[in-house]
């Protein structure tokens, strides 16, 4: 297990979907070491997840979420295997890049309902655990830089991580009386394998789309999977109590203003 533990979490026990790729996997090592119990979620149950379990002691769980019903079911079973669920982060995702007007509409819905509606029924079901439990809770909404300022061949990707940002607008007005504190993060250009995405489709080599990334960003470098990894530790504290509704920008500087 990477890194010292500082036991913020340690009364704690939290879900992280997506966690077999770059930022879900940071994600679970962030958690597990502020204390929490973790449950690890991936679509299957390959190589990547298990490296993670190994890595951090987290508990795996795979199920594919491409419908609302495998979310809701997720959501169940963590709690089932860690006696309640206090922290719930949304991190899962799927993309694809392309012209509007070539798109598959199947695919296009497929990202949509991955991302926004898949989302919505893991916190629906979350919400019912935690009023259930009596102490409130945690939700962290994995969104995008690209749901704030939107960008070229990338419009379900960015319509669906736009959505998320209102779905919490929303939440965090509906829920932050019951203790239920909901807030997104909205990540800009992280060094993730997701990147080989948008350099096949600008056509150049993985190396050239990270150089071009980082002369937009003021920071001058994209950012890293830890960096937000920290950021979902510090929304998921139980001592951050005036927190809600709110996306926190982590970006190097490159988008500033209200999301």
């Amino acid at each position: 297990m990477p890194g010292p533990r500082d036991l913020r979490l340690s009364d704690s026990t939290a879900l992280v979907t997506g966690a077999a790729g770059g930022l879900g996997a940071a994600q679970v090592s962030a958690l597990v070491r502020a204390g929490a119990e973790t449950v690890a979620h991936a679509r299957s149950d390959g190589p990547a997840l298990r490296a993670v379990v190994e890595r951090t002691g987290a508990i795996p769980i795979a199920k594919d979420l491409g419908v609302p019903e495998a979310c809701r079911e997720l959501v169940r079973e963590a709690a089932e295997a860690t006696g309640r669920l206090d922290v719930l982060v949304a991190n899962h995702a799927a993309m694809s890049m392309g012209s509007l007007v070539e798109a598959d509409p199947d695919e296009w819905w497929r990202v949509v309902e991955t991302n926004l509606l898949g989302t919505y029924a893991l916190i629906q079901e979350a919400v019912r655990v935690m009023r259930e439990q009596g102490s409130g809770g945690r939700i962290i909404v994995i969104s995008s830089e690209w749901g704030v300022i939107g960008w070229p061949e990338a419009t379900a990707y960015a319509a669906s991580k736009a959505g998320l940002i209102s779905l919490v607008k929303c939440l965090g007005r509906e829920l932050a009386p019951e203790g239920i504190l909901v807030n997104a993060i909205a990540p800009g250009v992280i060094d993730t394998p997701q990147l080989n995405v948008d350099a096949d489709a600008a056509g150049i080599a993985l190396e050239e789309m990270h150089a071009r990334y980082a002369s937009a960003i003021p920071l001058g470098r994209i950012g890293r999977p830890d960096e937000i990894a920290a950021t979902v530790a510090f929304l998921a504290d139980p001592g951050l109590r005036a927190m809600a509704g709110q996306t926190v920008q982590v970006n190097g500087g490159s988008t500033r203003g209200r999301a």
